[in-house]
């Protein structure tokens, strides 16, 4: 029964182009909460790695017509919201470019909705690809992705967008030019104990949020620790170079009371044409 299973998977993952995970709740799915993983990128691992074990153990033999997108989720895993409860909830979101694609943004806000059965999100922090450490980045690299989420303000996809590790001067640039200005900031602990003064009379002058952030700073998780991940949670069914396109980590958070009801990620990649 099990090589038939494998066989079956092989066939939808060689065909698939893209490949789309949601990970289902964090805060209730229990063996993700046994060990507790020191990073968000262990994390995120952990969660693919699981979420394509569970989805291969209950694949059901694939249609006649292989689909190009495979939709890798556990039913029971959903969290979408009953709209009688939607009022007393936050979603937020942060969003991780891994490729400067813009289509991708509202791919990614289009899956957060239906996934969470919402028709708007409450806000979404962008990461842009390619901050790595000393490579500064401009203006111009955060217009086209800022461009893409003003337009799912307008389309009230989103009520409010926010930025992620800009310094004081790209913030001031980025909401001197933007139509819908950002509405918070998210700065990393680990590089600063403390807030940078500057950062934050320019946030308390233009009430941007500051917040804080524990992700890593290049990236939230490596082309190869992806790799991995892909082909332990496929029992090396796959050999294929799968690519990242981007991450979204959503939370729900209980206004009232501010816990967080329900955490966790959607994955996109896409295989790399040969």
């Amino acid at each position: 029964q099990n090589t038939n299973m494998d066989r079956e998977a092989k066939l939808l993952l060689n065909h698939a182009k893209t490949l789309r995970l949601h990970t289902g709740n964090l805060v209730s799915r229990s063996r993700l909460k046994k060990k507790c993983p020191s990073s968000p990128s262990e994390e995120l691992q952990d969660c693919i790695q699981a979420t394509l074990t569970d989805w291969l153990s209950s694949t059901k033999p694939p249609p006649e017509d292989l689909p190009d997108t495979l939709d890798c989720s556990i039913p029971q895993e959903t969290d979408a919201i009953p709209p009688e409860e939607r009022e007393e909830l936050k979603v937020s979101v942060k969003l991780f470019l891994c490729e400067p694609v813009q289509s991708s943004i509202g791919d990614a806000v289009e899956m957060a909705c239906q996934t969470l059965g919402v028709s708007q999100l409450d806000s979404v922090i962008i990461a842009p690809p390619g901050s790595r450490e000393g490579d500064s980045q401009s203006l111009a690299d955060l217009q086209p992705a800022w461009e893409a989420l003003e337009a799912l303000v307008r389309n009230q996809q989103i009520a409010a967008i926010g930025t992620s590790d800009l310094d004081k001067d790209l913030l001031e640039q980025l909401y001197n030019w933007a139509d819908v200005k950002p509405s918070s900031n998210q700065v990393n602990l680990a590089s600063c104990c403390v807030m940078p003064p500057d950062l934050t009379a320019f946030a308390k002058e233009f009430d941007i949020q500051l917040l804080t952030h524990n992700d890593p700073k290049a990236e939230l998780i490596s082309a190869a620790t992806f790799q991995e991940a892909v082909q332990e949670g496929t029992q090396n069914a796959v050999a294929d170079d799968w690519r990242l396109e981007w991450v979204l980590r959503y939370s729900i958070i209980v206004k009232s009371r501010g816990i967080i009801k329900a955490k966790g990620y959607l994955v996109s990649a896409r295989k790399a044409s040969p």
